[in-house]
């Protein structure tokens, strides 16, 4: 199918740029009460990403998307959109959990296996590190577990805040120990 079968295909004027498709990434910044965040999905609205810009520039995390998902990096979309919404129905207190569907193509399987521990943790609740590590099946991997939260390339939807020391102290947090002090009182409250 040439260009002009495309367009009318799609019933769009003919020299219309393309309408891109399959493996391209949509990406957002917005500024969320916890810091500056980026958002990036896939056109169906897949996220694939919600990091704060505090230790990782934007650019880096899109170039370690285009190496992992598609060269075609784009801004806007309604992808992001959504994920800008809900994420600002939860930290507004409105929200408690997110309808979205989330690809963790950042991570590294032992990563993926620790944000999947996650879902242990509910809402309002807190676990240690060693406890997180027990619980996926490396309970002396505390350390392990730390590292691989801070590097977590769905913050916030993914919740790692809710991941503190055994004595129960704040520790590390990639958007700042202030914004997990935020979620954490957040969920507290509700």
């Amino acid at each position: 199918m040439n260009d002009l079968e495309r367009a009318l295909a799609a019933d769009l004027p003919v020299g219309a740029p393309p309408v891109l498709s399959g493996g391209d990434v949509r990406y957002r910044e917005v500024e969320l009460p916890v810091g500056s965040m980026l958002l990036a999905t896939t056109p169906d609205g897949v996220l694939l990403a919600s990091t704060y810009a505090v230790h990782e520039s934007a650019d880096d995390v899109l170039a370690r998307l285009a190496r992992a998902v598609s060269p075609r990096v784009l801004r806007g979309g309604s992808g992001p959109d959504h994920v800008a919404r809900e994420l600002e129905a939860y930290l507004s207190g409105s929200r408690r959990a997110f309808d979205l569907e989330v690809d963790p193509v950042l991570a590294t399987p032992f990563q993926r296996s620790v944000l999947a521990g996650l879902a242990a943790v509910p809402y309002g609740a807190t676990a240690s590190y060693g406890q997180l590590a027990a619980s996926i099946g490396r309970p002396k991997a505390s350390r392990a577990v730390g590292a691989a939260l801070g590097a977590n390339p769905l913050c916030v939807v993914l919740p790692c805040h809710r991941v503190v020391a055994g004595s129960g102290a704040l520790t590390g947090y990639a958007g700042g120990l202030e914004a997990k002090k935020f979620l954490l009182e957040l969920e507290h409250r509700s």
